[in-house]
């Protein structure tokens, strides 16, 4: 397979034709700014109409036998189909016939869907989800063992915490309270770096604090346009419950037992972010969570050691 679940041919017989590979744009960095170019493009949900950045949606690609298969990466040339990491509202299309009359619409002719589509895309949102997470590993930019991520995390300089599906709740409840209490002090530390740039002194009033529902998936931006939600809320944004458990999680890392871990580096965490929170959207637990509501991804919080490792 040469991108994701699509057979080698597809990308052979496109090549062919003359078509470069489409590329994506950088993720977005822990403080919700660009790591790399400004500006993200935008595609638009040919199912549900919504807008959203393109690497928190789905690319469905056509091959030259004329099927469906997902493009995850975004890099097989030719023209793509958008769809929403929303798994149940695909099964539904499929079923009522509104994704093949979509596609051929957005192809500009006829597709064949294949019946398992949706767990083909399961399969390669995980495949890439772990990929990513053993790369990191690799570069040194994951912590694990619940003494360190206590530590860690009380300190404020984990970009990202991570808790296995199967994980027990004593265990989540209390790495994420110490996540909390690692972002309470930064929180102080900016608010009184902000006061001491301002020449005020702290009054303890609130001004222009904004809370987002994480169990929206929608909003409205200043055009009026429908657009997908991906951010997380408050204090919990770096936070998240994984659709697998610690099994599949191990293997992928190559350890025992892994059921929690920790991001230590800013970029690794917004590359995780990015591939995590598709995952998790598409499992349909963006708001799972024995603890607090996990979140699907989006901006996270400025942590105080950027390069942390072990």
């Amino acid at each position: 397979m040469a991108s994701d679940d699509t057979p080698d041919a597809v990308l052979k017989d496109r090549s062919a034709a003359g078509s470069g590979p489409e590329r994506p744009n950088a993720p977005k960095g822990v403080s919700g700014k660009p790591c790399e170019p400004v500006g993200e493009p935008e595609r638009k949900c040919v199912l549900s109409g919504l807008r959203g950045e393109r690497s928190g949606l789905i690319r469905l690609a056509l091959g030259p036998d004329g099927a469906v298969w997902p493009d995850l990466g975004a890099r097989l040339p030719g023209r793509g189909a958008w769809i929403a990491p929303d798994r149940p509202m695909l099964a539904l299309a499929m079923k009522k016939g509104r994704l093949k009359g979509a596609l051929a619409r957005a192809f500009g002719s006829p597709a064949t869907i294949p019946d398992d589509l949706p767990q083909r895309i399961a399969d390669g949102l995980e495949r890439r989800a772990l990929d990513r997470l053993g790369l990191e590993l690799r570069a040194g930019h994951l912590i694990f063992g619940s003494e360190k991520l206590i530590e860690w995390a009380r300190a404020g300089r984990l970009h990202l915490l991570l808790h296995a599906g199967d994980a027990t709740d004593n265990g989540v409840q209390k790495l994420n309270q110490a996540w909390r209490v690692g972002q309470a002090a930064l929180r102080d530390d900016s608010e009184g770096a902000d006061d001491a740039d301002s020449g005020f002194e702290d009054d303890d009033t609130e001004i222009g604090v904004v809370t987002a529902d994480s169990e929206a998936i929608e909003s409205v931006d200043g055009e009026g346009r429908g657009r997908l939600r991906r951010g997380g809320s408050g204090d919990m944004a770096g936070v998240h419950r994984l659709p697998a458990g610690r099994l599949p999680l191990s293997r992928a890392l190559g350890r025992e037992n892994i059921v929690h871990s920790g991001v230590t580096d800013g970029k690794a965490a917004a590359r995780i972010a990015t591939d995590v929170s598709r995952w998790i959207a598409y499992a349909g637990l963006a708001t799972a969570g024995s603890d607090e509501p996990m979140n699907d991804g989006g901006a996270l919080p400025d942590r105080r050691n950027d390069e942390g490792r072990e």
